[in-house]
Formats: C-alpha cells, sequence, structure tokens
C-alpha cells in the first residue's frame, strides 16, 4: 500500500468518524483549493466531482468577499438551507471540509466537531 493510500483511507475514516458522531450530519467531504475531490462520504448517487467543484465556487467566492470587506483569512462559511446547512471550514492551507447537516443540528456542536476534525485532516495533508 503506498502512502498516498494509506492518507486517503485515513481521510475516508476522519469523514465516517465525523458522520457516526453527528447523525444530523448527511454527508461530507475534503476538497482541495482547486476544486479536486480528496476524500468523500456522500450519499449514494452525489457525484464527488460536482460538490467539489461547487465547494471551490463558494470557497472562490467566500475568500474574495473576504478581502474586500478586510475580514483576514477564510476560515469558515455558513449557508442556511429550509432544510439544513452546508458549511465550509478551512483544513489546512490546501483543503477544506464541506458537511451538510438537517435542520435540527445543534450548530456549536457541529462548529466545535468539524474543527477539530480539520485539525486532524490538516495534520495528514
Amino acid at each position: 500500500m503506498t502512502s498516498m493510500e494509506t492518507t486517503t483511507d485515513s481521510l475516508d475514516d476522519i469523514l465516517r468518524k465525523l458522520l457516526n458522531a453527528i447523525p444530523e450530519v448527511k454527508a461530507a467531504a475534503i476538497v482541495s483549493a482547486e476544486g479536486l475531490p480528496i476524500a468523500s462520504a456522500l450519499p449514494q448517487g452525489v457525484d464527488e466531482t460536482r460538490i467539489a467543484a461547487m465547494t471551490a465556487a463558494l470557497l472562490s467566492l467566500a475568500e474574495r468577499s473576504i478581502i474586500e470587506f478586510e475580514k483576514g483569512d477564510f476560515d469558515t462559511l455558513y449557508v442556511k438551507g429550509s432544510q439544513g446547512y452546508l458549511l465550509v471550514f478551512q483544513a489546512g492551507p490546501n483543503a477544506v471540509l464541506t458537511v451538510s447537516t438537517t435542520s435540527d443540528v445543534k450548530l456549536g456542536l457541529i462548529f466545535l466537531d468539524c474543527k477539530r476534525t480539520c485539525d486532524k485532516i490538516a495534520e495528514l495533508i
């Protein structure tokens, strides 16, 4: 097994643990800053490449907005829909964690767990 396979397995494990720890989390993916999928735990039928590309587009707009409003460096993007949340977190210098939740998730808990997950991801990437 190569080191890249080991890293991918480890990243997949990190995502599975996040989904198992918080039942309201329905999907998660690690995406490169360029919009390429690195690892994912998505429902069957969801295209990880499309999710990665959309995450990169959101990230790009968020980063440009933060620069324009002089708010420092990107950390977290929070989008609320009628049926849940889409959250994007910085996970090291070259990746982000994107998470989809139901609307009844406890946001404090998800933010804390996702920040811890991002720290683990940053160590591996």
